[in-house]
């Protein structure tokens, strides 16, 4: 009954976290939003303090429930480990826990978050390893569905469902989300929680803490008949029957050793003190270990290539990334070193972006970090979803007030793209478009009153939105340009 009530739990956080990742309209946020944030690491960085204590406290009393119930890569890879098990039952063995792997991951980790070296973090983080895994490999193929659902509705004159763009944000993060899969799956399915008990930091994190767990697994040894169904069946590999112990800083809680127990020999109750569980000859040390890393732990805070075409006759040139000297971040991120310390590449605001904008970094300083760009659209001033997702604090909460004062950076024009220099038309694209009003059309030539006009940029009013950038017909490059601020400013 435990493993069907876990199972249970689990589907429906699997469910609405993939939703999150999956949904373009930004409609289910209002609702699963919660399951993001409750995620240890976000909530870590964006000093969460009711999730984190709920958390600690669920794993001192459950377990690892939170490796079991929450955490969806963790989920993942049980699925992949049950369709193991379908292919050869009784398949794990006990193994030493790999402690100084463990452990020196977990301070790696630490040390990374204090130092702001965010792809370590987005690399080890496992909600961002999942993020990433929907977002490159599931979303095209949801949002292909969506389209011919759009498509078939169309045609029954229905608008339940509308077309939305499929393409690929970044060829860095694709591949390695295709990597990551692999690995995990193949993990997974031979040897069931490998992942999670050697390289997951949070996984060791709570490991810690699970050592002192009030409610366990516990082997009766007048009841247990060496059969090793228990053992055999544990996919956290801690469950040692010679000995009759329990690792329990690795077990997940998972309750299979119950259910796969037919002498009823293996119990979920209260420790008690008699029947603790030697695991190590090195406990003290570990315990001194498991101080330090808390205390680190509490200072962290401180511390579609389709080309389009023109009215269906001429084929227009893709735009191309120019190449800015600063970045540009989302508004609500309030600057880059603060955007830098508390994202975690999980790409929850890039599958929420409805506009193209954002997509993840593949320079090597602010890996899978997700920034923006105005080929395929611009940031328009009456859209916050990117605000409403994030549950890390990388990206704080503003209101549509709000973001149109605020300045992630300013427009540069570049005289010698622009083509009413080049090609002698008139165009004024970027000063129509201006939100902000930041660009007024003036003569290239003071004395001449019949010279073309040109843009002028107003630095001050200009709010880095990128509709300049993304309307002005010059290719492949833009005749105008967004450069990114390192502080944002309200305007």
């Amino acid at each position: 009954m435990l493993r069907k009530i876990r199972i249970f739990f689990a589907t429906l956080f699997l469910v609405g976290i993939t939703i999150l990742f999956l949904d373009f309209t930004g409609v289910t946020h209002a609702w699963l939003g919660w399951m993001a944030k409750v995620q240890l690491l976000p909530a870590i960085l964006s000093m969460n303090v009711a999730v984190i204590t709920f958390l600690l406290l669920l794993t001192l009393i459950f377990g690892r429930l939170y490796c079991s119930i929450i955490c969806p890569l963790g989920i993942f890879q049980d699925i992949w480990a049950w369709s193991g098990r379908k292919v050869k039952k009784n398949r794990y063995k006990y193994s030493p826990a790999k402690n100084y792997l463990r452990y020196t991951l977990l301070a790696l980790f630490i040390i990374a978050m204090i130092a702001g070296i965010g792809q370590v973090i987005a690399l080890l983080a496992p909600y961002s390893t999942y993020g990433r895994m929907v977002n490159n490999l599931f979303s095209p193929l949801y949002n292909v569905i969506n389209n011919v659902l759009a498509y078939g509705a169309e045609r029954a004159e229905s608008y339940a469902f509308y077309t939305t763009d499929v393409w690929i944000k970044s060829i860095f993060s694709l591949l390695l989300s295709v990597a990551t899969f692999a690995i995990l799956a193949v993990l997974a399915w031979r040897n069931g929680r490998t992942y999670c008990n050697t390289i997951c930091p949070v996984g060791s994190l709570l490991g810690f803490v699970a050592r002192f767990s009030l409610l366990r697994p516990t082997i009766n040894t007048d009841k247990c008949n060496g059969c090793r169904r228990c053992e055999r069946n544990c996919k956290a590999s801690c469950i040692d029957i010679d000995s009759h112990t329990i690792d329990y800083s690795r077990c997940v809680a998972c309750m299979d050793c119950i259910d796969n127990c037919r002498q009823g020999a293996i119990t979920y109750k209260m420790r008690r003190h008699k029947n603790r569980v030697v695991e190590d000859v090195k406990t003290d040390t570990q315990r001194r270990d498991f101080l330090t890393v808390s205390a680190l732990i509490a200072t962290t805070p401180l511390v579609n290539a389709q080309g389009k075409v023109d009215g269906g006759l001429a084929i227009i040139e893709e735009k191309k990334i120019p190449t800015r000297t600063t970045r540009i971040v989302p508004p609500g991120a309030m600057s880059i070193r603060n955007y830098e310390q508390h994202c975690i590449a999980c790409q929850l605001c890039v599958s929420a972006c409805p506009n193209g904008v954002l997509r993840p970094s593949q320079q090597l300083a602010t890996l899978l970090q997700p920034e923006a760009s105005y080929e395929r659209g611009y940031c328009r001033p009456e859209c916050v979803k990117c605000s409403q997702v994030c549950p890390t604090g990388a990206i704080k909460p503003i209101t549509t007030e709000d973001k149109s004062a605020i300045q992630v950076g300013h427009a540069v024009w570049i005289k010698e793209n622009c083509v009413t220099l080049t090609d002698g038309v008139a165009c004024d694209n970027c000063a129509r478009h201006c939100p902000s009003a930041a660009i007024q059309m003036i003569s290239s030539d003071s004395n001449n009153p019949q010279a073309p006009l040109i843009p002028a940029i107003d630095t001050e009013r200009c709010i880095g939105c990128g509709a300049c950038e993304n309307l002005c017909p010059a290719r492949p490059f833009s005749a105008i340009y967004v450069e990114g601020h390192l502080n944002h400013r309200t305007i």
